[in-house]
């Protein structure tokens, strides 16, 4: 670590921000004493304020730390994924958005009980529910390992109790306000996280000489500039990209509860809708800046002769840590803290709502046992994320955005499959059998992802995995409708 740097304004810092965060929440559940705050935040959040914290929540720490490093050996292709996205929120815009309000919604998998039954409604929220307990433990992980190396190891503080103290402290400000407090403080966080990019990168133009067009000049001539790939064999082929990013976007905010639920907090449909164009674009900026730093991050170790980690995750926290000045150092670390936690603290809320909604019919019980229950089922997620972010900590290898995108791929085709079927057709699956089917797209999405090269003469699957298993599981509930007694006419029931 830089020989200046202080664990101590370290540690003062990570307190620092948590009382301020602490202080927010108070502030925002002050008077609240039911659960709609805490689900919905009583329907009455500001549009812009819903779209900038999204811009935190969506990114997370592992964007952060993983999206700099990726250009090495990917060079700016990621932003091929991202084009992809533009496309996936019009379709959240105009096609799922409509739906979640008009049948006024708080879990947005109630939807699927309306359209199939029981069986596939708790099969979605389980997907759902697998899919961000690992999602957010992966991203989790990689911000808290970061910590610990840089402070809390030098207090003597074991892995499993640097974790444990950081979840406690999300479970601290959140517990009360949920949502209403989250949209808030994820505004605040989100505004860190780009300030600490933000000036990263005026620094190290300064430090390389690189002012005005001398800038520009160097990211278009730099060797890892190329976005656009051509090899149709390559994961990094450019129409492969582009769907993956477009059903990435669909299936990781369209279809996932912990995103949706902040757009369910406008006050209008129409408000929704702006909020989801306003984040689009704000995100194809946000993740250029990322990749640019990762382009003077690698350019700045080469000036200066520093030898570059065993994995890419490593580069900036090696050079923010190692390298940079103390302040720019903290000011990395405040933007980690700040990506990592307002991706975490809406995972535990959307968790939490999914759990109460979806499986402990919340809505059918008093207000009073709601209150009681949802405290218990917050402190369990909590708990739930601890122990995967000490799995992640023993056994995770490689570039954790490849890993998080991987296991997104696997857990949200089935959820991609059962919303195609009930949006786009009048197709009626055997509900019963609806969890087999989707547990078996998931397995077998997985084993084509693995031995793609040996099963398609060299092909290799990318993240277009997560729209050949929409296709299994669409396949597989067409099938299952021969079985179903109740066939359907074709219309729709919702």
């Amino acid at each position: 670590m830089n020989p200046d740097f202080s664990h101590y304004y370290g540690l003062a810092l990570i307190l620092a921000y948590f009382a301020a965060l602490v202080v927010v929440s108070w502030y925002t559940s002050k008077g609240e004493t039911g659960t709609q705050a805490f689900f919905v935040a009583n329907r009455s959040s500001k549009w812009y304020l819903v779209a900038f914290g999204m811009i935190g929540t969506s990114l997370s720490g592992v964007t952060f730390i993983s999206v700099p490093g990726m250009v090495n050996a990917g060079n700016l292709h990621y932003l091929q994924i991202v084009f992809g996205y533009l496309i996936g929120y019009t379709v959240i815009a105009n096609v799922l958005m409509p739906l979640y309000y008009r049948l006024q919604l708080v879990s947005i998998y109630t939807y699927l009980e309306q359209r199939f039954g029981f069986w596939s409604y708790k099969t979605g929220a389980g997907f759902f529910m697998v899919s961000r307990l690992l999602g957010s433990s992966a991203r989790f992980y990689l911000v808290l390992s970061v910590l610990h190396l840089a402070i809390f190891q030098h207090f003597n503080i074991p892995f499993w109790l640097s974790v444990g103290l950081g979840l406690l402290l999300i479970w601290v400000y959140t517990w009360k306000g949920g949502m209403k407090t989250i949209i808030i403080t994820d505004t605040i966080q989100t505004f860190c996280m780009l300030a600490a990019v933000g000036v990263s990168i005026v620094y190290l133009a300064g430090k390389m000489e690189l002012p005005g067009d001398s800038f520009f000049r160097f990211v278009i001539d730099n060797p890892h500039s190329t976005i656009w790939g051509t090899d149709p064999a390559s994961k990094f082929f450019w129409v492969k990209q582009i769907l993956a990013g477009a059903f990435i976007a669909i299936t990781m905010t369209g279809l996932d509860q912990d995103m949706m639920q902040k757009n369910l907090t406008c006050k209008s449909l129409g408000e929704a809708q702006k909020n989801i164009y306003w984040f689009s674009g704000t995100l194809l900026v946000v993740n250029t800046l990322f990749l640019v730093l990762g382009l003077m991050l690698y350019a700045y170790a080469a000036q200066h002769q520093i030898e570059l980690p065993a994995k890419s995750d490593q580069l900036f926290p090696l050079l923010a840590l190692h390298h940079f000045p103390v302040w720019l150092g903290l000011l990395f670390l405040m933007g980690i803290i700040a990506a990592t936690y307002a991706s975490t603290d809406s995972a535990l809320t959307a968790l939490t709502t999914s759990f109460c909604f979806d499986f402990l019919n919340f809505a059918r019980l008093s207000e009073e046992t709601r209150m009681k229950q949802k405290f218990w089922v917050h402190l369990g997620m909590s708990g739930m994320i601890w122990i995967l972010v000490l799995l992640f900590y023993k056994f995770n290898e490689g570039s954790l955005i490849n890993t998080v995108f991987n296991l997104a791929g696997i857990t949200y085709g089935p959820l991609l499959g059962l919303y195609v079927c009930g949006l786009y057709s009048g197709i009626r699956p055997f509900d019963k059998a609806v969890p087999f089917l989707t547990v078996f797209s998931a397995l077998l999405s997985q084993f084509l992802f693995s031995f793609s090269k040996e099963l398609f003469n060299g092909y290799e699957i990318g993240f277009e995995i997560l729209l050949i298993n929409g296709v299994i599981t669409f396949l597989l509930l067409w099938v299952s409708s021969f079985f179903n007694s109740a066939k359907t006419d074709g219309t729709h029931s919702v």
